[in-house]
């Protein structure tokens, strides 16, 4: 029986930690060391045990509160800057009251939700339910073109009505059953907020307001004092971004960060990191608008090829579980019997080869899209699928993408004449329903599908209209459907996240993490965090 990593190009072969800890060693010493020392590139806050320290993989894109639901505005932005009107508990699922103080389904398309009294914006205005209704025009019913508006809601608008200060009702095109954690995505701004563009620096209000964003340096918090709910232990935050693992690990150790995200796997088994399921899921979208991946065969092949396994234990050090679908457990709709695919490269190639008989192009270059910085071994993961694509008879070439690169192929409108497109892509369903999932990378027109079919599409809008175990039993089935007949994913890791913590401070990392991290559940530690 092969080893799991034999299938992996070579040099990309897991070594053992004593080993590869030697070549680090040797590595740092031929480099003077000079990335470790240097590693916070500048002013990165001082240590002066009130600000706390945050390092990203890059630069957010966008603070924009209605595209918080893309994970590098919503780690800054959420339950930080601004908040919903409910929000979900990561580790329970239920909904707790945020700016909403209760809610209840008035009629089979209507919602309707109390608001807290006295609250206000970072500007000193009070909150009421006209800025709530105000804020869901802008993201929903808008031409913005918010994330949050495809992700969330499709192409569906809602109708939003106000009873005074203190509530207002929501009215589907059709009955809702999730309509408040589908709300939960909502970041609730103030109705003088610009309609007509996007805005550079949020107002909301969250426990801290934005005090300064240098392009390209850092993004400063200061706490609000006026803040309605606990105040948070740190007066500052401080985001800096450094896109290689190791520098921001040596953050952490040099104690120039309190906080890391994405750090290497190398680093787990040190006392300054914490892993934990993040609820991130890792595939490869395939554009089937676009020979030879327009064949299913083709797509089947390469599904095939994967050694998901290798992958894992040799580039994601262990930190992952292979995958079968785009959901985790622990999601509504999550398929149980789903199976991950087992790699078969002599079945992928005859695939492959049947294709070509038939007139399809297999020849023609691929392109695998990856995003610097999407995971601890991005690149390495990027090659070794191109490796295995390529074993099976297929022409691949990897092009690495920055943020807004990278969202130019995945989101519609996709680019043209580009070829045919393998996106190696993250999506993490934080809402914990497949109906998250379905609306953006299942339907034929979804926000981030390329291609799929109508009668998976007839699905989708069934199990949507569902509530308990039919709405599990129903998405659980449609999972498995696109897996035997559209095969629009090759689906590679359920992940896990590796977060850096100083021994300075207390924070539990959970499911929503990578997505949102809560500044206001740091604490200042008075001993060991352990």
């Amino acid at each position: 029986m092969k080893s799991p990593v034999s299938s992996l190009p070579p040099g990309r072969r897991r070594l053992p930690r004593a080993m590869t800890a030697l070549l680090l060693a040797g590595t740092a010493l031929l480099s003077g060391g000079c990335a470790v020392a240097n590693s916070a590139g500048g002013d990165a806050g001082r240590t002066d045990g009130r600000t706390l320290r945050v390092v990203l993989t890059q630069e957010p894109p966008t603070l924009e509160p209605c595209e918080a639901s893309l994970t590098s505005t919503g780690v800054v932005v959420r339950s930080n800057i601004t908040e919903p009107l409910v929000e979900r508990d990561p580790v329970s699922g239920d909904l707790d009251p945020l700016l909403a103080t209760g809610w209840k389904q008035t009629t089979p398309r209507t919602w309707t939700f109390d608001t807290r009294g006295g609250v206000t914006f970072q500007n000193g205005e009070p909150f009421t339910a006209e800025d709530a209704a105000f804020s869901i025009e802008r993201a929903v019913n808008s031409d913005l073109a918010c994330n949050v508006e495809g992700y969330v809601f499709g192409d569906d608008d809602l109708k939003v009505q106000t009873a005074g200060d203190n509530r207002l009702t929501v009215t589907t095109a059709e009955p809702d059953p999730i309509l408040p954690l589908r709300l939960s995505f909502v970041e609730i701004v103030p109705r003088t907020t610009d309609t007509k563009a996007k805005v550079r620096i949020p107002i909301g209000t969250g426990p801290y307001a934005v005090r300064d964003w240098q392009p390209g340096a850092a993004i400063s918090l200061s706490r609000y004092d006026d803040y309605w709910g606990k105040a948070p232990d740190f007066p500052r935050a401080r985001y800096v971004w450094r896109s290689d693992a190791s520098v921001r690990a040596a953050m952490i150790d040099k104690g120039e960060a309190e906080i890391a995200v994405a750090l290497d796997p190398m680093e787990a088994e040190k006392d300054t990191t914490v892993a934990y399921p993040n609820n991130e899921t890792t595939a490869l979208r395939l554009d089937g608008r676009e020979a030879p991946l327009d064949d299913r065969r083709v797509r089947r092949a390469i599904d095939m090829a994967v050694d998901r396994d290798g992958i894992i234990d040799a580039l994601l050090g262990g930190l992952a579980e292979p995958a079968a679908q785009l959901v985790p457990p622990g999601v509504v709709g999550h398929n149980e019997r789903v199976k991950p695919t087992r790699q078969d490269v002599a079945g992928a190639r005859a695939l492959v080869r049947e294709a070509k008989a038939d007139g399809v192009p297999t020849g023609r270059t691929i392109t695998l899209v990856a995003r610097n910085g999407m995971f601890s071994g991005v690149s390495e993961t990027a090659e070794a699928l191109q490796y295995q694509m390529q074993r099976i008879g297929l022409n691949v070439k990897v092009r690495m993408a920055d943020t807004a690169t990278h969202l130019q192929y995945q989101l519609r409108p996709l680019p043209e004449n580009v070829g045919p497109v393998a996106l190696l892509m993250m999506h993490g369903n934080q809402a914990g329903d497949t109906a998250f999932t379905t609306s953006q990378y299942l339907l034929s027109e979804g926000p981030q599908s390329t291609f799929g079919s109508k009668d998976l599409d007839r699905r989708v809008a069934e199990a949507g209209a569902l509530s308990g175990d039919k709405r599990q039993k129903a998405f659980a089935d449609l999972l498995a459907r696109q897996n035997r007949t559209v095969v629009q994913y090759t689906h590679i890791a359920h992940m896990n996240g590796l977060l850096g913590l100083s021994r300075s401070i207390r924070y539990e990392p959970n499911s929503a993490t990578g997505d949102e991290l809560r500044l206001s559940e740091v604490s200042q530690a008075t001993a060991a965090r352990r």
